[in-house]
């Protein structure tokens, strides 16, 4: 089974057409991979389909707006752990 990183990878390549190659643990969605807000949305819609979940990406966007640090939410180690944690949760 893939890691969270490597289904993370493949759906904003597929979604976002950034060469999978390109994509890191470490690399910012909107900043070094250039993922524009509309198209995170479609990247979070497919990531939300693909783990059964659901990603709080709009208060996400606004809490960025606010002038919080979107690091934690869009740094891709930061994006997987937080899956991961809200998969685990719905699983139990």
């Amino acid at each position: 089974m893939a890691s969270t990183f490597e289904t993370v990878a493949r759906i904003i390549s597929s979604t976002s057409d950034v060469p999978i190659e390109k994509i890191t643990p470490d690399s910012h969605v909107m900043k070094d991979l250039e993922v524009d807000s509309l198209a995170f949305l479609d990247v979070t819609f497919e990531i939300d389909k693909t783990f059964g979940i659901r990603l709080p990406v709009e208060d996400w966007l606004q809490n960025v707006k606010g002038g919080y640090d979107g690091d934690k939410y869009f740094v891709l180690r930061n994006l997987c752990q937080h899956i991961d944690e809200v998969v685990g949760t719905t699983a139990a």
